[in-house]
């Protein structure tokens, strides 16, 4: 064991010291040359030679590099052989990579991108949501509806836009709710919508891409939204049904949400998100009439307001006065699914390389 280490030792020397050992005997080999040239090249009847001709022939005639043997040879040789070490290549940095060392050493400016860009880009672009909601917080009345949001894109990471869903069809009274008030007799006052519409802002702040089934790229950013605008809703008369009648009752909604966009190419893409829409609801009242007064039905058939002559009494259980209780601030959260829709679709953009 001990003899191989030392083996390999010696071996990695001679591997490390080769290239200098070939250096160095081109160096002697160039240095024993340069006498042959001056016996070969020399002149034995002693012709003299001035600076500028042994200047001259220095640097263009490369058999006289090597200098004269005369008295006056010395200074040719000397010439000679500087201009034949730089000139002809044969040591130093001219001779090893030539204009590509040169070019090594100046500043690089390029630009290196560490993140990719944005695959689907949406400066000055107009998107179009077409979604459904379905309510979550509420387990007493579902709040579905069919949607749509139109958004144009003021930088790739912020837009202005507008969401309007439909709901007054698609209400109804779960079997919890149905449930509770047929088997316990619990009464909880639920509202229906009839409409939400706001403007918003949207902002992207993280955008990315993933691998699906080790086979799918796919790519995606998450945005959040914030915004003002108006709902349209009315009780559910649960209390008193047989009396009651509610209409549409207007109320300004702040909402707010997050979501997410995984793009199919880069113009479509499916969106999930999940928004909470806040404003004050008037609810059902929980007791039927006033105290001491007779729920007498009006002499007129549909007339309720008991300043008219003929009409019910006032605090009587057909006055719509005692119809709605009190104003409660109410969180509708809401889980939006749906496409999402770049214009137009195949843009022209510059992209920074």
């Amino acid at each position: 064991m001990r003899l191989r280490t030392i083996a390999k030792a010696l071996l990695t020397v001679a591997v490390a010291s080769a290239p200098t050992a070939a250096f160095a005997q081109r160096r002697t080999t160039q240095q024993q040359t340069q006498p042959a040239g001056d016996q070969s090249g020399g002149d034995s009847g002693g012709m003299t030679f001035t600076a500028d001709e042994a200047n001259q022939t220095g640097t263009t005639d490369p058999a006289a590099q090597t200098g004269n043997t005369g008295a006056t040879g010395t200074g040719g040789d000397a010439a000679g052989g500087t201009g034949g070490d730089s000139g002809g290549g044969l040591g130093g940095l001219d001779g090893v990579g030539g204009p590509e060392v040169r070019a090594s050493t100046r500043p690089m400016s390029e630009r290196i991108f560490a993140v990719q860009q944005i695959y689907a880009l949406r400066n000055r672009r107009f998107e179009l949501q077409p979604t459904v909601g379905i309510s979550l917080n509420d387990p007493f009345v579902s709040h579905t509806g069919i949607g749509l949001a139109a958004n144009y894109w003021i930088t790739n990471v912020l837009a202005a836009g507008a969401n309007f869903m439909f709901n007054q069809p698609f209400n109804g009274r779960s079997d919890v709710d149905l449930r509770a008030a047929r088997s316990i007799g619990l009464v909880v006052p639920i509202n229906e919508y009839q409409l939400l519409a706001q403007a918003n802002f949207t902002y992207v702040p993280v955008y990315g891409k993933f691998l699906m089934f080790n086979r799918f790229i796919f790519h995606y950013d998450f945005y959040v939204m914030a915004g003002v605008g108006a709902t349209r809703t009315r009780p559910i008369a649960v209390v008193d049904p047989e009396v009651r009648r509610f209409d549409w009752q207007t109320a300004i909604m702040f909402n707010a949400g997050l979501g997410v966009r995984v793009f199919l190419n880069r113009w479509i893409g499916i969106v999930a998100e999940i928004r909470n829409y806040i404003y004050p609801e008037r609810l059902e009242a929980l007791r039927i009439g006033s105290p001491g007064v007779i729920d007498a039905p009006p002499a007129m058939q549909g007339e309720t307001n008991c300043n008219n002559p003929g009409g019910p009494a006032c605090g009587s259980r057909y006055d719509a006065n005692t119809w709605l209780g009190q104003t409660a601030l109410t969180d509708n959260v809401m889980v939006q699914v749906g496409l999402t829709m770049l214009l137009p679709f195949n843009p022209t953009f510059r992209l920074q390389k």
